[in-house]
């Protein structure tokens, strides 16, 4: 029977609080795979065009 050393931390994380921390917190987060980010961002856009124009439009009338 072999006997292992256990090890509790994470040689590839470098700071000692991150090798504190359990391997699942350091994994990278999956990608969103959906589209409603790029829609609300361009969403976003557009309303701070139109309030934009509003406020110019009123301002100068």
């Amino acid at each position: 029977m072999k006997r292992r050393a256990l090890v509790l931390t994470s040689e590839a994380a470098r700071h000692p609080f991150r090798q504190t921390l359990p391997p699942h917190v350091l994994r990278p987060l999956p990608e969103p795979e959906d589209r409603q980010g790029k829609n609300e961002d361009l969403r976003l856009f557009l309303n701070g065009f139109a309030a934009f124009f509003v406020m110019t439009f009123c301002f100068i009338v």
